[in-house]
């Protein structure tokens, strides 16, 4: 049965809320409880990742939503519905895209403007010392913890550590991660939501609203979802749990690497591209060519 309103997870429903014209409004609300106020943002203008890529590859594997504020500041917004093997590599990798784009040819001093890379994660990572923390802010300081560089941030969201209910929300971010986190449970706009920015995001949101082209890619999306975060969150878990009962690093190995080779199976019959699968899944492009 499909809900009132649509799910937020989805790559449909992320990109109908936070990356159209339309809902930009959204977006920037959203961000702005996000970022130190020397970095608020007044105008956002959507950026076409695949002009950042150098190969085709390249521009198969770009992220969810990549913008700039008027004062030049970017920012990669990603959803990511599943535990993925090296994600931080992942997210390092990606926010290297922003940072290549500002060289000029040329005489340049490498003066660099601020890049934000930000993850909303539906998933708890696996570390001991991650997973007390629904939110995690990270920028390059030195041995005395002080800021040694302050261009280059990755905020990480992991919903499932977000426990508030409608009565303990305090700040307009509770409200925000409250209202993505049950945007597809809810049947009417909660009194604490009825605002004028969830408002809007509740009429976006509604499935009703929808046209039928829309509603035929979300329910495709839907599908795309839930297999692809049942086949790595299965794979995950099948390594963990061989690895385990071998006793031995060489069992743990052989069991993630057999699991992540059924995940990729799984991915690959749905289309999804070859040098995305391998970023998922640790595996090689030969590797996943030969399944």
């Amino acid at each position: 049965m499909i809900s009132k309103y649509f799910n937020p997870y989805t790559d449909f429903g992320f990109k109908k809320l936070f990356g159209e014209e339309a809902s930009k409004d959204l977006l920037v609300d959203f961000l702005n409880q996000l970022l130190p106020p020397q970095h608020q943002i007044a105008e956002l203008s959507f950026k076409n990742p695949e002009n950042m890529a150098n190969t085709m590859d390249e521009r198969k594997s770009i992220f969810d939503i990549y913008c700039q504020s008027k004062t030049g500041e970017r920012f990669i917004v990603e959803m990511q519905k599943a535990k993925m093997q090296f994600f931080k590599d992942r997210s390092l990798f990606y926010s290297t895209f922003p940072v290549r784009e500002q060289g000029r040819k040329g005489v340049w001093d490498f003066y660099l403007l601020p890049v934000y890379f930000i993850a909303i994660l539906d998933f708890k990572y696996d570390e001991k010392e991650e997973e007390r923390k629904f939110r995690r802010d990270v920028c390059l300081k030195d041995q005395d913890g002080d800021i040694f560089y302050d261009k280059l941030h990755f905020k990480f969201l992991q919903m499932p550590l977000f426990t508030k209910a409608e009565c303990e929300l305090e700040t307009h971010f509770d409200k925000w991660v409250y209202f993505l986190k049950h945007l597809e449970d809810f049947d009417h706009i909660p009194a604490i939501l009825n605002e004028p920015i969830f408002q809007k995001g509740f009429d976006i949101a509604e499935v009703s609203h929808l046209s039928s082209d829309e509603y035929d890619a979300y329910l495709k999306s839907i599908l795309e979802y839930n297999e692809a975060k049942a086949a790595l969150d299965t794979a995950f878990y099948d390594g963990k749990v061989e690895g385990k009962i071998e006793g031995k690093i060489e069992g743990k190995i052989e069991g993630k690497i057999e699991a992540m080779q059924s995940a990729a199976k799984v991915l690959k019959s749905q289309g999804i591209v070859v040098s995305v699968i391998a970023l998922s899944t640790g595996l090689t492009e030969q590797e996943i060519e030969s399944l």
